[in-house]
C-alpha cells in the first residue's frame, strides 16, 4: 500500500484525547495532528521520539496534519488502524497469502452478524464463502514473561471479542473463517494475545480457534513511502 506522499518528520510533544497528537515540524512549527488510533499506542507515545506524518491539502480538514509513523530504534510503526484492511486486501489479490489465495472474487466491508461487517468476503463457487477480519497490532512489550513479542490487544475490545464469536458462528454455518493479525512492525517474529490486559478477549479467541476459526498472523515492510505484508510470524 502506498503511503500518502511526502511524509513530513516531526518530534512528538504529546498525544492526548486519544486523537490528537501535538508535533513540533522540522522547521520549528508546531502543529496538532489527527491521530487515527484508539487504542492506548503502549511504548508509541514518548514525547521527544520521531515520528512522520502526512498532510491534506482539504481545506475542509479543521487538522491537515495524520500521525501516520513513529520510529523506534527498531525502525518504523505504523499506528494507522485505518490501513491494514487495504495491506492486506492488496496481499490477497496479488496472492501474496497462499492462505487466502485462489478465490474467484473479493469483497471489503459487507455486513453480517449481529450489527458486525466483515473486512473482507472472498467467494469462490468451488470452495464456497471464506470470511476475514483483519486487526491491526502494534504492542510490543519489553518486559514481562515473553519480551519483544507482538500483541494484540493493547485495550479492552469488546468488539473485537463480538468479531470473534461473529466469525466462530459462520464455521457453524458451513463457511470458512480467517482471522487476520497484522502486525505493522518489522521486529517482531511471534504473536500471542494479550489475556492481562483483556482477558474476555483471549476467552473469545480461544472458543474461536476450538469453533474452527483460523487465526494467521502477517507482519509488514514498512518505509516512508510503502507498507506491504511480508511474511507469516508464528502465533503462540
Amino acid at each position: 500500500m502506498e503511503l500518502p506522499r511526502p511524509l513530513h518528520p516531526g518530534i512528538l510533544v504529546k498525544r492526548y484525547k486519544r486523537f490528537l497528537a501535538d508535533v513540533i515540524l522540522e522547521d520549528g512549527t508546531k502543529v496538532t495532528a489527527h491521530c487515527p488510533n484508539p487504542g492506548r499506542m503502549t511504548g508509541l507515545m514518548t514525547p521527544g521520539s520521531k515520528i512522520w506524518l502526512s498532510r491534506s491539502d482539504n481545506p475542509k480538514r479543521k487538522l491537515p496534519f495524520t500521525f501516520e509513523l513513529f520510529e523506534d530504534k527498531n525502525g518504523l510503526v505504523g499506528i494507522n488502524t485505518g490501513y491494514p484492511n487495504t495491506i492486506v486486501s492488496e496481499a490477497i489479490t496479488a496472492g501474496r497469502i497462499p492462505e487466502l489465495a485462489g478465490y474467484e472474487t473479493i469483497r471489503r466491508e459487507v455486513n453480517y452478524g449481529d450489527r458486525s461487517r466483515i473486512d473482507v468476503l472472498l467467494e469462490d463457487s468451488a470452495r464456497g464463502r471464506c470470511w476475514v477480519e483483519i486487526k491491526n497490532v502494534h504492542l510490543k512489550r519489553d518486559a514481562g514473561v515473553i519480551p519483544g513479542i507482538a500483541e494484540f490487544p493493547d485495550s479492552v475490545t469488546t468488539r473485537g471479542a463480538r468479531h470473534l464469536n461473529e466469525l466462530a458462528n459462520q464455521v457453524k454455518n458451513g463457511d470458512r473463517a480467517v482471522m487476520v493479525y497484522l502486525v505493522q512492525r518489522m521486529d517482531c517474529d511471534r504473536f500471542c494475545i494479550a489475556g492481562d490486559i483483556d482477558s474476555d478477549y483471549q476467552k473469545a479467541f480461544i472458543h474461536a480457534e476450538n469453533a474452527g476459526v483460523e487465526m494467521l498472523c502477517l507482519d509488514v515492510s514498512i518505509t516512508t513511502e510503502f507498507i506491504s505484508v511480508r511474511r507469516p510470524i508464528n502465533i503462540l
